[in-house]
């Protein structure tokens, strides 16, 4: 191995190098520490101790100067109030920094954006809307047109939100027929409470035209037809929910029976629900066929019927109904006994009898089209959890 003399001088002098840079980094460092407000560090103590509420004490002296560096703390802060729920401070903290003049385009955007935001979530809706809209045509106009499409479905402004969701389909290649068809559904429904049911049933064809299986629509087109007196109509607009989705019969139960019984055709419509039944079983169908053969046919015809379906698809809500019947032929004596299961029975059939959320898991007992936990649209299937949990087993 070969050794240069001169090696032993270019060793120490790199170390010196390396020490030197060193030094110039720690200084600097030193230099920069010296120059940060003192309320800084004491901000973060107090954010390492889970003091927030003196945290922000402290960055909020930081912010009072307008110095250009506290922008971005000034953001942060502002969207820390809104998330606390401190809505006042953080309408203040973000209009403040439109009102600053070093303050460069995009920066006011963002401010602009976030105080939208604010007022949105303070209740304030038409100031969020002008906002909302002023930001369309910006670097803001994805998540501008999901804020008001959240706006107007809390002020029931459905037509506005079927525009916004159309923009909002078209920028983002998405299909949002579903949620579209609703908010036409959702308008007829108003309609319909003002006696304006030849609007209403324009609105439910544009749902279709949208969705053809929104079963809605065709569920609210035979209400129309019904109380207009158009009973083949209303059938009509009914019977189309088999080809669309057949889970959802189930709320055709009482609307058919209704209308069979204005035509005095009514062991024809117990008769129409018994094939549904037949071909499409689920507890709610069960349920409801169950009472109508009850009222008509009797208690025997009633037991037969349960008892044949519990065999064909065991359901809690099956079980409970036969043993409702069977009390109801018992003989005193064995009537106690009957009681005491069919209580055990039906507590444990309100148990499992919800209906689950499939985006979040929102659990109720009654149908929603639209989940009220996270506001999403026809996430709530026509199937109960009782299903679920019979098939899991």
């Amino acid at each position: 191995m070969q050794f240069e003399l001169w090696w032993l001088w270019a060793l120490p002098v790199f170390f010196a190098l390396g020490w030197a840079a060193a030094r110039i980094d720690i200084q600097h460092v030193l230099r920069e520490s010296r120059q940060l407000p003192r309320s800084y560090f004491r901000g973060l103590n107090f954010l390492i101790n889970d003091q927030t509420d003196k945290a922000i004490e402290s960055l909020l002296e930081i912010v009072k100067h307008d110095d250009p560096e506290t922008l971005d703390l000034s953001f942060v802060l502002g969207n820390l109030f809104r998330r606390r729920g401190e809505l006042e401070r953080a309408i203040r903290m973000h209009g403040s920094l439109l009102e600053r003049d070093d303050l460069g385009a995009e920066q006011r955007l963002r401010a602009l954006h976030e105080l939208a935001q604010d007022y949105h979530k303070a209740g304030l809706l038409d100031r969020a809307e002008s906002y909302y809209r002023q930001l369309l045509t910006t670097a803001y106009r994805a998540s501008s047109l999901v804020f008001l499409l959240q706006l107007y479905e809390q002020e029931r402004e459905w037509l506005k939100a079927i525009e916004v969701a159309r923009e909002l389909a078209e920028d983002q290649g998405q299909s949002r027929s579903k949620e579209i068809a609703q908010f036409y559904c959702e308008q007829a429904a108003i309609e319909m409470a003002q006696g304006q049911s030849e609007q209403a049933a324009e609105h439910l064809s544009s749902a279709l035209s949208v969705n053809r299986l929104c079963v809605r629509a065709n569920l609210l087109l035979g209400d129309i037809a019904a109380q207009a007196g158009q009973l083949d109509q209303a059938l009509h607009s009914w019977r189309r929910i088999e080809s669309q989705q057949p889970l959802y019969l189930h709320m055709l139960v009482d609307r058919l029976l209704k209308l069979y019984r204005q035509r005095g055709e009514l062991t024809a419509g117990i008769a129409l629900l018994k094939d549904f039944l037949q071909k499409y079983p689920t507890p709610d169908l069960l349920a409801g066929v169950y009472q109508a053969m009850l009222e008509v046919e009797g208690p025997a015809a009633a037991y037969a019927l349960v008892r044949d379906e519990l065999r064909r698809n065991p359901s809690m809500t099956g079980l409970d109904k036969l043993i409702e019947v069977q009390l109801m032929q018992a003989p005193p004596e064995r009537q106690g006994d009957l009681q005491l299961v069919k209580a055990l029975v039906h507590q444990h059939t309100r148990r499992v009898a919800f209906y689950r959320c499939g985006h979040c898991g929102f659990m109720a007992r009654q149908f929603y089209w639209q989940c009220p936990a996270c506001n999403n649209w026809e996430t709530f299937p026509p199937r109960r959890k009782e299903e679920d949990v019979l098939n899991a087993n």
